[in-house]
């Protein structure tokens, strides 16, 4: 019997529905399995730099993006100690004539949707919601994929299993039962509010990256340019996994308080209504990324901290990475198994860095006092070209 050309792909997200895309245009027939009944509009805003918008390009979803996505302007570099910008680095044509490819933002919900759009235009990929993957079983003819909707329990016969889950994944709980995540000791506050209840320079098309002692600010543009997504990070001590617990605005308007935080930031703060929590976790660098015909994708294998902005970028790159290196000509399961050592082999240095440098750069943003200082001093210095061109190893990046 030949090998099965459908691979299962546990969890609908970003990483998931681009993979499914992905491995769909090679040739293969694919099955997500998604445990929510329907997609909602959990999460916050993305931002999508060339090295992640590039695959979205070439999968063709430029069409169902462009009335959603914002390409800001520039990033602009805030200071807390410094009462405003030290530097605002160019984006727009800037940034995609140096890395071929447009830099974005977008609401997580509106990237969700496009992809789940062009899935279900898909004849070769069937999305399945309100099904939970259970187990798996290896056998000479590939896998037997165990997924349950509802009280009833169904099989599928496929070629490979990604799990590509989340950080709490059960695919890789399977696989990797010791490896657990790791909570950070910081937690993201993230709301939104209307652009026009903000002064014009504000609400402007660029993203700004407040840095402070022991706390950080990133605002910009969503939905068109209509909202303004917000992110605070701060350290705390509640831990509780999820995305979208309510929190109470005291905390953080406590958090930014005066005479460390300036006016502007604060009136950002304030002009947000609701405030949802979200304890920052990670997994721990060095995660395996396959066991036989089993691989893991985006934050089940290397969720990281979101101070690069890579979360999605990285899931975005490892679908492709993933379509690359299998082959619906594969003529057994160690075909399959070895193409998926190849997969993250691939992906283990680039990762690796990306989980790295989101590290020092939150430590970065929250330095206070002397510190503050000469980072300050150091930006201004840098300037707006070669601050762009630190981020050429992320942003020039092709699968």
């Amino acid at each position: 019997m030949a090998l099965s050309r459908t691979i299962v792909i546990a969890g609908a997200g970003i990483g998931g529905l681009t993979a499914a895309l992905a491995l769909a245009a090679r040739g293969f027939r694919i099955v997500v399995l998604e445990k929510a009944e329907r997609l909602e509009e959990v999460g916050a805003g993305l931002q999508l730099s060339p090295n992640a918008s590039r695959v979205l390009v070439e999968l063709g979803l430029t069409e169902r993006l462009k009335a959603r996505a914002v390409t800001p302007e520039a990033v602009s570099i805030m200071s807390a100690r410094a009462g405003g910008e030290l530097l605002r680095m160019p984006l727009g044509e800037a940034a995609s004539a140096r890395a071929g490819a447009p830099y974005w933002v977008v609401h997580r919900a509106d990237l969700q949707s496009a992809l789940a759009g062009a899935v279900a235009d898909h004849p070769d990929i069937d999305l399945k919601l309100g099904a939970t993957f259970e187990d798996v079983a290896p056998h000479a003819k590939g896998l037997t994929i165990v997924h349950r909707s509802g009280t009833i329990r169904r099989s599928d016969l496929a070629s490979a299993l990604i799990g590509a889950d989340g950080i709490w994944s059960t695919v890789r709980q399977h696989l990797f039962p010791e490896v657990q995540p790791r909570f950070s000791g910081l937690i993201a506050w993230r709301g939104t509010l209307e652009a026009a209840q903000l002064p014009k320079d504000y609400a402007a098309r660029r993203v700004q990256l407040w840095m402070g002692p022991n706390a950080h600010l990133v605002a910009y543009p969503i939905a068109g340019g209509r909202q303004i997504n917000v992110v605070a990070v701060l350290p705390g001590t509640w831990n509780r996994p999820g995305w979208s617990t309510p929190g109470d605005p005291l905390e953080v308007m406590d958090a930014f308080a005066a005479p460390r935080w300036p006016p502007p930031a604060r009136m950002m703060l304030a002009a947000v209504d609701s405030w949802r929590k979200w304890a920052l976790f990670g997994v721990p660098d060095g995660c395996p990324w396959s066991k036989g015909p089993v691989a893991l994708l985006g934050d089940a294998v290397h969720a990281m901290l979101p101070f690069a902005a890579q979360g999605a970028g990285m899931a975005i790159e490892d679908a492709a990475v993933l379509a690359r290196h299998l082959s619906p000509d594969a003529e057994s399961t160690k075909d399959i198994a070895a193409a998926l050592t190849q997969y993250g082999r691939a992906r283990q240095a680039r990762v690796l860095r990306v989980q790295r440098t989101a590290r020092q750069q939150g430590r970065i943003y929250h330095l206070g006092g002397p510190l503050a200082i000469a980072r300050d001093l150091a930006i201004r210095a840098l300037g707006p070209e070669r601050m762009l061109a630190r981020q050429d190893w992320i942003y020039s990046w092709r699968p």
